[in-house]
């Protein structure tokens, strides 16, 4: 249990390396929106390919296990997205919400509810 909770940082790289591919290439090409749902796939995409590596060496042992390293991985997220976002970054909490609205087609709250179901995804996969 304790490595998938430290496999959290490995998300979270792999969010920080996801948002920069985003800034690098096609986000200068498309619309923010395009760009944020653009990115929001790729980051389900390289997450799940994690955790699906992650499972094979490490497999989670139960559903309740997996249901739990979910709840947490989301709670961490949030958190670091709110705090990251708000506290170092300087982005007003207007705006941080914002990407929670599905009927303007912001979809980083699908991302949300992935990081809350792969690892029960996967361990139902294994």
């Amino acid at each position: 249990m304790v490595r998938y909770l430290l496999s959290w940082f490995l998300l979270a790289v792999i969010a920080i390396a996801n948002g920069a591919l985003r800034q690098g290439t096609y986000g200068k090409i498309v619309s923010e929106l395009a760009a944020h749902q653009i990115s929001t796939l790729t980051g389900i995409i390289f997450t799940g390919s994690l955790v699906f590596w992650l499972n094979r060496i490490w497999p989670i042992e139960s559903a309740e296990q997996a249901w739990l390293i979910g709840f947490i991985w989301l709670v961490f997220t949030v958190a670091f997205e709110f705090g990251f976002g708000h506290f170092v970054v300087g982005h007003p909490w207007s705006r941080l919400f914002a990407d929670y609205d599905l009927s303007s087609g912001r979809v980083w709250s699908l991302f949300l509810l992935w990081i809350l179901v792969m690892p029960y995804f996967f361990f139902k996969l294994a």
